[in-house]
């Protein structure tokens, strides 16, 4: 599907990250994998792909600072000296917690990872995909930015309403430029977030409202974004693909 392409994933040492890394990597895209926290994680992440025989870099930092975001486009930039497709995928409940109970500096944390860093990594890596001529720039919203997700993750759920509709506004003003901007917006996925955030009996729960009568899986996210970064969408612009087992539906 692709030929030497360079993609950098943010939040990609676990979960819908880690799994689109690799398969942009099986795909044949040289990949950046990006990490806070995760170093081991990302590192495997980092072997994983280059056993399949593409290149891989690991880079550290927090994508809603962006003296780290500039920092971390520099390392992609001297290591490869382009960069095709960017899919912003870190983000994070950081805390549940009810409209009511919800404080500023939370408020702040949970839209500085979801919505920020969007904005960010995406007006770095604008010089390259510009001097390129062409770029894809990939955003995982959520279902939750139609739905407005559980009482419990309200502000995760406002930040990818924005990520969707920022999505749809970067669609427009950079399309003329020849770079791409579309979304994924997953539902219900089985993924260290929940692990993390949602007890065990909730996502049972929850589960069976959905058609398919599961959770989706990292790896079910990996083929809306292949598509999306690939020549098969050439002329797909500003749309939000939806991949959630059905329970929600146009």
């Amino acid at each position: 599907m692709f030929s030497g392409e360079v993609a950098w994933v943010t939040g990609s040492s676990k979960g819908i990250g880690r799994a689109v890394a690799i398969g942009l990597a099986e795909h044949g895209c040289d990949v950046a994998v990006h990490y806070n926290r995760g170093e081991s994680e990302a590192r495997e992440v980092v072997e994983r792909i280059e056993a399949t025989g593409r290149a891989a870099i690991a880079v550290r930092g927090d994508v809603s600072d962006s003296g780290d975001v500039g920092r971390m486009v520099g390392e992609i930039e001297e290591r490869f000296g382009r960069l095709d497709v960017l899919v912003n995928n870190a983000g994070s409940f950081v805390e549940r917690r009810s409209f009511e109970q919800m404080t500023e500096d939370l408020w702040d944390r949970v839209m500085a990872v979801n919505l920020k860093s969007v904005y960010l990594c995406s007006q770095a890596v604008l010089p390259m995909m510009k001097r390129q001529g062409a770029g894809k720039i990939i955003n995982i919203s959520s279902m939750a930015a139609r739905t407005g997700g559980s009482s419990s993750s309200i502000a995760y759920s406002a930040a990818k309403g924005g990520v969707s509709t920022l999505t749809r506004g970067m669609a427009k003003d950079l399309g003329p430029k020849g770079i791409r901007v579309n979304a994924v917006a997953p539902g219900r996925i089985d993924t260290p977030l929940h692990e993390e955030f949602t007890p065990a009996e909730r996502r049972e729960e929850a589960a069976q409202g959905i058609p398919l009568k599961r959770e989706g899986t990292p790896e079910e996210i990996v083929g809306a974004v292949l598509f999306l970064a690939s020549p098969h969408a050439s002329y797909v612009l500003g749309e939000v693909i939806e991949v959630n087992g059905g329970i929600l539906m146009d």
